[in-house]
């Protein structure tokens, strides 16, 4: 027993000394190196205190929004809407993942690999295990198939490109699946066969952290949240939000006509938007995982502090983004695409919506803050919130309250709504056609405070 323990001894001592540069002192773990990078077309709002809520009159008599002085950390935000361009790399993306999904699962009942022709060529990366990793081969024998299909865990095939163009499917395997994506020859028109965007499903997985947090008898996989959502937007709305007008045009051509690809993007959801940052935090952090650098902050929705704090541009007591409290410039000019007048939406020169980055942007470069569209908010609307919420980043997040914040005001508003302190809600399921979003990141590293 006595040599066990020294032979044990001599073995600590060995592998705690070999290789170790700290020469026994506390000198930390270190880690990748991380240099604070700001995403693309986002633009850095310092942290800071403000004075938020409704600082001049209340015309609408809602007292919804006493003032109170809060702080929020800093945050990159979208220096614009999210347009409709890049909503549909989102569409892209998914569209994409389904095709090769339902591709690589019938080659695989097939018995095909990646070595074959036709389908076989995008059969799951993991078919072929010659090239895998001993920890890739663990985990797809011991934990992949674990879920509804029983697929998930296996690597699709992006390699090859996806084929079109119905003359060039390599076989009828290929058909079959492309023809399963479609709408049926009898829902088509004019010769035209169209995606059936029902079958647009994104699934990702968040943390209740909230609920986790003041639960300490749960295990971690209670909290775990699993989302299936369409995201495709919906385009009928510029139909079903104005009775006896005619707005088939934008029905037909607004989300995917590249004369209309820099608009912002509506007729999303609050949980499609929710969707769309989840896609954009995986797409990012996938990009980054292969090149083994550091994960990035996380893509949200702004909450109800956060956006008014970005949307008053750092000018205390403001009116509008620009100040206040006026809404033409010094040339007469409207300073913002809304509705001015009874019946003349027209009047500041856009009968719709215009072009994300119009108008001049605030003091902290951000483009539309109010008007063109309004915007979802992650904050859970309540009267009262203002009452009870913290005072250091605020943000009530209630999931069984289906109404959300929206700010900003849109193309089809009145100035009142343009305010940056006037609140708004609309339900989470309901898609507008004058709702859009932006999203934000947080910042990591250096506390960066406005003076």
């Amino acid at each position: 027993m006595k040599k066990l323990t020294a032979l044990i001894a001599v073995c600590s001592l060995i592998l705690g000394s070999c290789g170790s540069k700290n020469r026994g002192e506390l000198t930390g773990v270190t880690g990748k190196k991380w240099h604070p990078e700001k995403p693309y077309g986002m633009v850095l709002v310092p942290g800071g205190s403000y004075i938020m809520g409704k600082q001049d009159d209340d015309r609408a008599k809602m007292n919804n929004a006493p003032t109170r002085t809060v702080t929020v950390r800093a945050f990159y935000m979208d220096e614009t809407e999210i347009t409709n361009s890049e909503y549909r790399q989102f569409v892209h993306w998914v569209r994409d993942s389904v095709v090769r999904t339902k591709l690589a699962i019938l080659a695989d009942e097939l018995g095909e690999t990646p070595d074959n022709e036709g389908i076989g060529e995008f059969a799951f990366k993991s078919a072929d295990t010659t090239d895998i990793s001993v920890y890739e081969k663990y985990m797809l024998d011991n934990y992949a198939g674990l879920g509804e299909t029983g697929y998930e865990g296996y690597k699709l095939n992006k390699d090859v490109d996806l084929i079109w163009e119905p003359q060039e499917y390599p076989d009828e395997y290929y058909a079959e699946v492309m023809d399963s994506m479609y709408l049926s020859p009898e829902e088509t028109y004019n010769g035209l066969r169209t995606i059936d965007v029902t079958k647009l499903k994104f699934k990702y997985t968040w943390m209740d952290i909230e609920a986790a947090a003041r639960d300490k008898k749960g295990s971690r996989k209670d909290f775990l949240k699993n989302e299936i959502t369409e995201i495709y937007p919906d385009t009928t709305v510029w139909i079903k939000d104005f009775a006896y007008s005619y707005n088939e045009p934008m029905h037909n051509d607004y989300l995917w006509h590249d004369a209309y690809s820099e608009y912002p993007v509506v007729g999303v959801n609050w949980y499609q938007a929710k969707a769309f940052c989840a896609w954009r935090q995986m797409e990012k952090n996938s990009y980054q995982k292969d090149r083994n650098k550091q994960q990035v902050g996380v893509w949200r929705l702004p909450s109800e502090a956060e956006w008014e704090y970005a949307a008053r541009g750092g000018i205390e007591g403001a009116t509008y983004p620009w100040g206040g409290p006026y809404i033409l410039n010094d040339r007469g000019c409207f300073m913002a695409n809304f509705k001015p007048m009874r019946g003349d939406y027209a009047a500041d020169q856009a009968l719709y919506t215009v072009e994300a980055k119009s108008y001049d942007p605030n003091d902290y470069g951000l483009y539309n803050m109010a008007g063109n569209v309004s915007e979802w908010t992650d904050t859970a609307y309540s009267l009262g919130s203002y009452e009870f919420g913290s005072t250091m980043n605020p943000n009530v997040v209630d999931n069984s309250n289906q109404r959300k914040t929206v700010r900003g005001g849109s193309w089809k508003d009145v100035a009142y709504f343009l305010q940056v302190s006037t609140r708004d809600y609309e339900y989470a399921d309901s898609a507008r056609s004058y709702i859009g979003f932006r999203t934000v990141q947080d910042y990591m590293g250096t506390n960066i405070t406005q003076n």
